[in-house]
């Protein structure tokens, strides 16, 4: 099976080639803006004309899209998330290859949630914020395109390789910071947000098995299980062999600090903005999985201690 990845050096991206490459079935072609890809072409800049060229002489049977961006202002987050997926499912047309199109969606497309709710893909998508809308749109037009086509909205990726700008992220490495310091308390904020937190590797095994299957539409990549981010903080200090105290600071008054007066807190750090967590989704967050079950034949398989512990390593591991 021929498979084209777009987007193969980015956080999901690179653990999908992973288990692409794994699969001796499968031939793999990495389309991307840098240099290590096998061949270079920017799709948010890049013509239709150009990729159908490019199609015709590769003739995948797959085309995975896990590129795209998460952060930076409206104009560039539609630039890379909207109008790169118009170039794709033009190009898809224009070739006539026939290659179905796994696009990875995401779950700030939903918005906010009520609280002890499971999101299904069902549900009438409200995103809170310009990224959440630019990923709604993508998915708009590939559900219009009258492709062979999936859009797997996954949660709240996390893992190896997660991102230090990210709310866990963070929190790796100020309790880093803590215990090279040898802080013993960690001063916390905004903590009482819950999410679906799924493994990046078994984002990774759900991609595979939707280019293998027939399901079409949208579906829900996640646990079934939201978890509070206190509580995945107190886990992450035990898998680190943090002794010291975790103090949350919750409330308008004063400005919290993550170890030291006067430093920002975890997630004050990731936006300007008031918002709790930078996706747009409210306190609560958590999906409905049984699509993914039921069509892919797909349950997560990693727990989020696991996950932790090899975001702990990484931030480790850091100079």
């Amino acid at each position: 099976m021929r498979v084209l990845l777009l987007g193969a050096n980015g956080f999901l991206g690179r653990f999908v080639a992973d288990r692409l490459l794994a699969d001796p079935a499968v031939h793999l072609t990495a389309l991307g803006r840098g240099d290590d890809a096998d061949v270079r072409f920017d799709l948010a800049g890049g013509s239709p004309g150009a990729l159908t060229r490019f199609l015709g002489a590769v003739h995948p049977g797959v085309v995975i899209n896990c590129a795209g961006a998460t952060r930076g202002g409206a104009r560039d987050l539609t630039r890379h998330n909207t109008v790169a997926v118009a170039t794709v499912c033009e190009a898809l047309r224009r070739s006539g290859c026939g290659a179905r199109l796994v696009q990875l969606g995401c779950a700030s497309e939903y918005g906010p949630s009520q609280q002890g709710s499971s999101t299904a893909e069902d549900a009438i998508p409200r995103p809170g914020g310009p990224y959440g809308v630019s990923k709604l749109a993508a998915t708009e037009l590939v559900l219009g395109s009258g492709l062979d086509a999936v859009v797997l909205r996954v949660f709240s990726p996390v893992g190896p390789g997660t991102p230090a700008g990210s709310p866990l992220g963070r929190l790796a490495e100020a309790m880093r910071r803590a215990m090279q310091s040898g802080d013993g308390e960690l001063k916390l904020s905004g903590l009482g947000v819950q999410r679906d937190f799924v493994d990046v590797r078994d984002v990774a095994r759900a991609v595979h098995a939707a280019s293998l299957s027939a399901a079409q539409g949208v579906v829900n990549i996640g646990t079934g299980r939201a978890v509070r981010l206190r509580d995945a903080a107190a886990v992450l200090a035990r898998v680190a062999g943090y002794a010291g105290a975790l103090h949350e600071l919750d409330g308008p008054s004063g400005r919290p600090s993550i170890g030291a007066p006067r430093s920002e807190s975890v997630l004050e750090q990731l936006s300007a903005t008031p918002a709790p967590y930078p996706d747009g989704c409210g306190s609560w967050q958590q999906a409905d999985v049984r699509t993914a079950r039921d069509r892919l034949g797909w349950r997560p398989r990693i727990n989020l201690e696991e996950s932790l512990a090899d975001i702990w390593m990484e931030a480790a591991c850091r100079i």
